[in-house]
C-alpha cells in the first residue's frame, strides 16, 4: 500500500487500534475483537512481544484489515517492520531521516508531531498524515481545531489517552482519523478476556467514525 491510497483509506476508515501486548496469542485476540467490530487498520507497536511475529500472522488471520506498526523509531525499525509485512507505520517522534527512507520506499509512514511548526516540518518531508501526539497536552480537540486554519490542508491524526466518547469531538474539530489505544482496549477487559466489551467499544467507534462530520474552523 503507497502514501496514497493509504491516505484514501484512512479517510475512509477513521480509526485506528493501536494495540500493545506482552504476548503474541493476547495481541491475536486483542486484533481479532476489534475486527469483529468493524475496524479495519490496526497498529501494533514495536514494542510489543515479538510484533513481527504479530503482525504476519494477522496479515494472514485478517485479510480484511490492513496491519501496520507503531513506536517505529528508526531505520531499522522501519527495515524489519517491513520484512514482517507491515502495511503502514507510525512513529511517536519527526526523525528527517526515517521519514526518507520511507518515502524513497513508498512506504506509508506517519510521523508524531506537536507544534505547528513540527507538525508543517513532518508533512514537507513527505508525510501521508501527521500524528498528533500527545494530543491532550494541547487541550484536545480545541487545539486541533485551532490548527485547522493555518494547517487544514495537512490530515491529523490525534492519538494519545483517546476514549470512544472522545473521538466524535476529534473528527469534528478536524481529524482525518483517531487512534485509540486503552480507549479500545480497557487493562480491565483485556485481562479478564472480555473480548465481546471491546468489540462493542469498536462497534460504537465504527459508528463514530461514520457519522461524524468536521466542523468548518
Amino acid at each position: 500500500m503507497d502514501s496514497s491510497v493509504f491516505l484514501e483509506t484512512l479517510q475512509q476508515q477513521r480509526a485506528i487500534a493501536v494495540l500493545r501486548a506482552h504476548r503474541v496469542d493476547l495481541g491475536l485476540r486483542m486484533a481479532e475483537a476489534v475486527a469483529a467490530g468493524g475496524v479495519r487498520l490496526i497498529e501494533i507497536t514495536w514494542n510489543s512481544d515479538q510484533p513481527d511475529t504479530l503482525v504476519d500472522h494477522l496479515r494472514h488471520a485478517l485479510p480484511h484489515c490492513w496491519i501496520g506498526v507503531g513506536t517505529v523509531l528508526s531505520v531499522a525499525d522501519g527495515q524489519a517492520a517491513m520484512a514482517a509485512g507491515a502495511e503502514f507505520g507510525f512513529s511517536p517522534h519527526t526523525d528527517p531521516d526515517l521519514l526518507r527512507w520511507a518515502v524513497d520506499r513508498q512506504w506509508p509512514l506517519v510521523p508524531g508531531a506537536l507544534t505547528p511548526s513540527e507538525i508543517a516540518a513532518a508533512w514537507r518531508t513527505g508525510a501521508p498524515a501527521v500524528k498528533v501526539f500527545p494530543v491532550w497536552a494541547m487541550g484536545g480537540p480545541s487545539y486541533l481545531r485551532s490548527l485547522q486554519a493555518p494547517l487544514g490542508q495537512i490530515p491529523l491524526v490525534p492519538t494519545g489517552g483517546l476514549t470512544v466518547d472522545q473521538a466524535e469531538a476529534m473528527l469534528q474539530a478536524g481529524a482525518t482519523a483517531v487512534g485509540l489505544s486503552t480507549g479500545l482496549f480497557p487493562p480491565e477487559a483485556v485481562a479478564q478476556g472480555n473480548w465481546d466489551s471491546i468489540t462493542d467499544l469498536a462497534q460504537r467507534l465504527v459508528n463514530i467514525c461514520q457519522a461524524a462530520t468536521p466542523i468548518k474552523p
